[in-house]
């Protein structure tokens, strides 16, 4: 049948290939291609081989910091943001009075762009007029001043909360898989005596390994690439103690004009990405049967 139809098959993915090849497959090649070169705007590229990796890795602090900012950012996410939506999920599966409003209102934060995000945590967090330091004036100290984004002592917390908490893409994998848990393995479990807490530690989270899994690689990559609601309230600030990888590329590329350099970082985050995913699909045996 597959050998029938294999016309048909290769006419229809054709599209999706040509389209992966040309905006994907050569943007790649050009990508690594490049970060072997000195190239600027108004410069055609110059090989230089290694130099810029033998730099990135030797002589340069920011990209050391940036390299440590991004890999903190992507072990909390994958852990604490997954867990906080894997906790929610359980809970909301129990379906008491309150789960439709409570998964209405967890997912608010999702569906507003990071920018706008950014600009809520500005004002939140605002030394003068802000709530925080304006609930703090009101409960303590009243010369309270606090400017959490732009201290060093607060700035790196400060940004990791604007995005930790809110794991609602997490709850709503989590729950759909919840959905597809036979109900007889319950009625069973009811049967022989089993409580909520041992239901749901025994039955359902053994069950989940495959999509936390795939959440915890989710979640965990979408730190590769966050970039808006860090511009938006630290610039990768103060110095350094903010900026990540994609921040740095950023500088890199388009404020210091070395499109050489912020490309062989490129190369160095995609590399990274690739490392992580397979541990992380090593670690869940993803794909596999369950247990």
């Amino acid at each position: 049948m597959v050998r029938k139809n294999r016309g048909y098959i290769t006419l229809f993915l054709l599209p999706t290939v040509i389209l992966f090849i040309l905006v994907y497959a050569v943007s790649l090649v050009i990508l690594f291609g490049t970060s072997f070169t000195e190239w600027s705007a108004g410069r055609s590229p110059a090989f230089i081989g290694l130099a810029n990796y033998v730099k990135l890795f030797t002589d340069d602090a920011d990209f050391r910091q940036s390299s440590l900012n991004t890999g903190i950012w992507v072990l909390l996410q994958s852990t604490i943001h997954v867990a906080i939506g894997t906790l929610f999920a359980i809970i909301l599966s129990m379906k008491e009075f309150y789960w439709k409003f409570a998964r209405t209102v967890y997912m608010f934060p999702n569906i507003i762009s990071g920018a706008a995000v950014g600009m809520l945590f500005l004002c939140m967090l605002n030394p003068d007029f802000g709530a925080v330091n304006s609930i703090a004036r009101m409960f303590g100290n009243a010369d309270f001043s606090q400017n959490w984004f732009m201290d060093y002592a607060t700035a790196f917390f400060s940004v990791t909360m604007t995005w930790l908490p809110y794991a609602a893409v997490v709850t709503i994998l989590i729950l759909a898989e919840i959905a597809a848990i036979p109900e007889s393995l319950y009625e069973s479990a009811r049967i022989d005596g089993a409580s909520t807490f041992k239901i749901n530690w025994y039955i359902v989270i053994p069950m989940l390994r495959n999509i936390i899994g795939t959440c915890v690689i989710l979640s965990g990559t979408s730190m590769l690439q966050k970039m808006d609601i860090i511009l938006m309230t630290t610039g990768g600030g103060p110095g350094n103690e903010t900026m990540n990888l994609p921040i740095y590329i950023y500088k890199t590329a388009l404020m210091d004009n070395n499109f050489g350099y912020s490309n062989s970082v490129g190369v160095f985050l995609i590399g990274f990405g690739l490392i992580f995913v397979l541990l992380c699909r090593n670690l869940f045996r993803i794909g596999s049967s369950q247990n």
